[in-house]
């Protein structure tokens, strides 16, 4: 089973060569908060090995909301 993020595959776990992948995710105290946004925070999820239990990949799915407001609207 291929995990696909956007313009990511994830279809190997690089520790065991395990091919299928569990997504969780962690929130509460264990969310993501910006350096500058300390208020909210943002739900961080992971892609787990179901064969060894690795953390594979961990991310945010939004991560525009860990910047400040006013950083928003500026582009790259």
């Amino acid at each position: 089973m291929s995990v696909n993020y956007k313009d990511e595959y994830v279809s190997r776990c690089p520790f065991c060569g395990g091919t299928q992948m569990i997504e969780a995710f962690q929130a509460a105290y264990g969310a993501v908060s910006g350096t500058q946004n300390r208020l909210g925070g943002s739900t961080l999820y992971h892609s787990i090995c179901r064969r060894c239990g690795s953390v594979v990949r961990s991310y945010v799915k939004d991560p525009e909301k860990l910047l400040r407001r006013k950083d928003r609207n500026q582009t790259e």
